[in-house]
């Protein structure tokens, strides 16, 4: 009995050793992951174990491989011990995302310069049309994998998940060996799912794995990019998005925000902070919840507290504060409003003294509304008008896409920002493609405004209820609550819409309970056609059109025919223009070398009807035109024959491909700053006015010769000088239908002292008409119309218009027309006056440029100042007696130039300084080199 006792003793003071030991090197470990975790910003301590916050995952790189690449079981994949031999090995984009198959393979050196000619076709195949993924390549499942390390584990009472903000496709999901969910539940693009890992994780390596199933952008609520650009054979499956882990304690938070009313004066702002508190586990739990708004100005911030208590049987308690009356807030504008504060949200969840979770974001003040305006038989509802802050924006945008790979940059998005800045330009439209989260935090910062919506042309287009299931109706509204969560408190957002089509009506209810419950309460609206729903009102909106019209087009009223009810196609500036432009842009000479092949090149020049592989996937045209035979209705826009046609007949034949871009420059201004100057005319206009242009496109994730503002590369051609002439921030223009001269101000101060003078001259440089008149004090987005019209001549060749704003002796703004005295005349009777199908201009006459391919040669002094701060400016004189016509300057050898100004028109006698910013100096060895050139001026380079 004694040596029994004494074993027991024994074996008991063993395993208290055991225990104590246990207790101890978990203390340590606990002590050390609380040593190496960096201190909190907040004066409260943290959990001890995994730090509390999201940790992106596969920030170190992700592992990619075709499934029919790998016998290997999914639990093996998604396993710790699993070797990565033979798998594509991926780093994350800026977003935190690793992006595309093709993006996958193109960064392990597939495919080199794949945006070069045909590569990409010749790499990965072709896609004739929007669909399933044709490939064989692509049309199996990939394996998307990544391994993470959390340290010594969870402490007790802590709470793990994953959070998948959406995939392009649809994905089975696997952490260390284990499904934790199928593609029955994680699909779409931007629905967010959020899966708690809790049990699965363990100290130290964990893996996680998605099988990624072929995108079918017309099955699934993702996305695609339309007719916009030849068709990633891969149908872009892969994600777009970071997934990340979220480590809280036992309660933690999610639907965090701030909801703001405003003073109509914006003299105060009522604030309200909400929370959704989690409680993880089956025990009751108290904390507390604080809450800080922090002012733009580092002032007194406003600190907010409440406790909150969960029984054992609630999961989640909504917290919702007192409102907070902000006096005299910092309002955030448009950047040609005003400025741009912002002010910063930190809630925090607290137990014991201990924060068991936290976030922060930054949120602009501002009140953005819309209202229907000019009602009329052929717009029931009116226009679509929106204010920011209680004034009326004139919107001047164009719709924006991501890079073809859906590879986010924040240096593009950067990019973006200073192009659409330097146009003068003030909003971007997002159609389909939302951005993550760092574009709109840029978007803020500018001051540009975003227009949000759903894509056309697929699964977000369903003909009818009938064909939505339960499950869609679900993705539906988990995809629309996601969106409004997301771009809820960034004030750039300021709509959200359908695209072609309004939506059925279970689509309609599950958005606007998605969004209701994200309290995302921007305007939505039913269509960018002119449409509406019983519960939406008119959408106020009209689409096209998408190819060549002449720039008179933008002038005329009317014409859209008694069968087109949604007013697509028709012509004039009247309205919301929610997304045209005229079609083809031609990048200049360098930029096309740099992604066209000498084949391509030559048939550029040389045949319009060649089915150009940087224009989209479809081969034929649409559209009548005034010579030829139709050869196809519709939309189509694979050749550029409609552009080709009017280039020829407007400015005559062309020797080589050097002419022809010339002439495509040329054409290209004049039709882009007539559409942005038609619709500044008008908006002024009190019984039908213009309220909003969205030019299609302003970029393309790809070089393009079509719809392009700028190109991919960086590169301004003739497009883009055409929109940064006609929205300068003090402008003065002269309209194509009355020839009468208008001035805007869309500044932020107002202006006075201006004159404005007209002098109309000949092809021969004499001056034929001379006028000026005052143009008054101009407030802040004020347009004044009627302010001049010049004389101009009823017969010979054609002419030249210059419109100079001045102040005193300052040239405030030059702006030059060339005119013809032959008429453009466009068919509007063609197929019935509907032009619904028919998204550019039938002509009946083309005006007659021909004169200006013989001007006398003219004599341009170049003088280049001293490089500083990354800027250089060209000072150009016209010392000859002829016009110099439509001078370019370039800087060949340096990186990410931009011009204030180019492409620019001086009569005889004129100087006119212009600047180009760069990343790199304009030549070598820091010496800048510059080259001008002109229609009729021989290059000249300036070393």
């Amino acid at each position: 009995m004694q040596g029994a006792r004494t074993r027991r003793t024994v074996v008991l003071i063993l395993v208290l050793a055991l225990v104590v030991a246990a207790t101890v090197t978990t203390l340590l470990l606990w002590v050390r992951s609380a040593q190496d975790a960096p201190a909190q910003e907040l004066p409260i301590q943290p959990i001890q174990g995994s730090r509390i916050g999201t940790t992106i995952l596969g920030a170190d790189g992700w592992q990619v491989r075709s499934s029919a690449d790998t016998k290997d079981r999914p639990s093996q994949i998604s396993s710790a011990a699993h070797v990565d031999k033979g798998w594509l090995v991926v780093k994350p984009d800026d977003a935190g995302a690793p992006g595309t198959l093709i993006g996958a393979l193109v960064q392990n050196k597939e495919c080199p310069n794949v945006f070069y000619s045909q590569n990409m076709r010749d790499c990965f195949g072709y896609v004739t049309a929007p669909g399933p993924v044709e490939a064989p390549r692509f049309a199996v499942p990939w394996w998307y994998r990544t391994d993470f390390d959390i340290g010594p584990g969870l402490a007790p009472g802590q709470r793990a998940q994953i959070e998948i903000p959406g995939v392009m496709g649809e994905a089975d999901v696997w952490l260390n060996g284990k499904e934790i969910a199928t593609r029955e539940v994680v699909s779409g693009a931007y629905a967010k799912h959020v899966l708690d890992v809790t049990e699965l994780l363990r100290p130290g390596k964990n893996s996680f794995a998605l099988m990624l199933y072929p995108n079918d952008p017309a099955g699934m609520f993702t996305t695609s990019s339309a007719d916009w650009s030849q068709i990633p054979p891969d149908n872009n499956t892969g994600v777009q998005y970071p997934i990340s882990l979220r480590v809280t304690g036992a309660l933690g938070q999610t639907n965090t925000h701030v909801m703001q009313k405003n003073a109509p004066d914006l003299s105060r702002s009522e604030l309200t902070v909400k929370t959704r508190v989690l409680k993880h586990g089956d025990q009751p739990q108290h904390g507390e919840v604080h809450a800080k708004i922090t002012p733009p100005d580092g002032g007194p911030p406003v600190e907010l507290r409440t406790s909150v208590d969960l029984l054992a049987d609630q999961n989640f308690k909504d917290v919702v504060f007192d409102p907070t009356t902000i006096q005299h807030p910092k309002v955030w504008w448009p950047y040609s409003m005003g400025d741009q504060p912002l002010y910063t949200l930190d809630v925090t969840v607290v137990q014991n003294g201990v924060t068991t979770d936290s976030y922060q974001e930054s949120f602009g003040i501002r009140t953005v509304q819309s209202r229907l305006v000019g009602e009329a038989t052929e717009t029931p509802g009116g226009w679509r008008q929106f204010s920011v802050n209680g004034k009326d924006v004139l919107i001047r945008g164009g719709e924006s896409a991501p890079d073809l790979f859906l590879r986010y940059s924040k240096a593009q998005t950067a990019r973006l920002v200073a192009m659409v800045r330097n146009m003068g330009l003030n909003a971007v439209r997002l159609e389909g493609h939302d951005e993550p989260d760092d574009f709109y935090q840029q978007m803020d910062k500018a001051g540009i405004l975003v227009l949000g919506g759903f894509m056309c042309c697929n699964a977000w287009q369903p003909p009818s209820d009938s064909i939505l299931t339960d499950r869609d109706e679900r993705i539906i509204y988990e995809s629309s609550r996601s969106i409004g969560e997301r771009e809820r408190d960034h004030p750039s957002v300021i709509s959200y819409g359908w695209s072609d089509n309004e939506p059925t009506p279970k689509q309609e209810r599950a958005t606007l309970r998605g969004f209701n419950e994200a309290d995302f309460d921007v305007p939505v609206i039913a269509a960018a056609m002119y449409k509406n729903t019983p519960t939406l009102e008119w959408s106020g909106e009209r689409e096209g059109p998408y190819d060549w019209v002449p720039p008179s087009f933008w002038y005329e009223d009317g014409h859209s025919g008694p069968a087109n009810e949604t007013l697509t196609n028709i012509s004039g500036s009247r309205g919301f223009g929610s997304e045209q432009g005229a079609g083809d842009s031609i990048p200049t000479l360098a930029s096309l070398k740099r992604f066209l092949s000498p084949e391509e090149l030559d048939k550029l020049w040389r045949d319009p009807n060649y089915n150009q592989y940087h224009t989209n996937f479809q081969p034929a045209r649409g559209g009548k035109n005034l010579h030829g035979p139709a050869t196809g209705d519709g939309y189509a826009f694979g050749t550029l024959y409609n552009f080709s046609t009017a280039l020829a007949h407007r400015y005559g034949p062309w020797s080589d491909l050097e002419s022809y871009v010339q002439l495509a420059q040329l054409a290209n201004y004049e039709s882009v700053r007539a559409q942005f100057e038609a619709f500044i005319r008008y908006s002024t206009d009190p019984v039908n006015p213009s309220t909003g242009l969205v030019y299609f496109m302003i970029n393309q994730g790809w070089p393009s010769l079509l719809w392009n503002l700028y190109g991919s590369d960086g590169d301004q051609p003739g497009s883009y000088f055409g929109a940064a002439e006609a929205n300068r921030p003090v402008h003065a223009l002269l309209s194509y239908d009355d020839n009468t001269v208008t001035v805007a101000n869309f500044g932020i101060g107002s202006q006075d002292h201006l004159m404005v003078q007209t002098k109309v001259v000949g092809v021969d440089g004499k001056v034929l008409d001379d006028q000026t008149a005052p143009v008054g004090p101009l407030a802040s987005q004020e347009v004044r119309n009627g302010l001049l019209s010049p004389n101009v001549p009823a017969e010979g060749p054609a002419y030249f218009v210059e419109v100079l704003l001045k102040r005193g002796d300052d040239v405030v703004d030059r702006n030059v027309y060339w005119r013809s005295t032959v008429a453009e005349l466009v068919d509007w009777d063609a197929n019935g006056g509907n032009r619904v199908n028919f998204p550019n201009a039938p002509m009946r006459q083309y005006a007659d440029f021909t004169a200006l391919r013989s001007l006398p040669p003219a004599q341009v002094a170049v003088t280049v100042g001293a490089p500083t701060a990354g800027k250089v400016s060209v000072r150009l004189t016209n010392s000859s007696d002829s016009v110099a016509f439509f001078l370019r300057a370039d800087a060949p050898a340096a990186q990410s130039v931009m011009w204030d100004q180019n492409d620019i028109t001086l009569l005889p006698g004129e100087t006119q300084t212009i600047t180009a910013t760069y990343d790199a100096p304009p030549g070598n060895s820091g010496k800048p080199q510059i080259t001008v050139s002109g229609v009729n001026m021989a290059e000249v380079t300036v070393k």
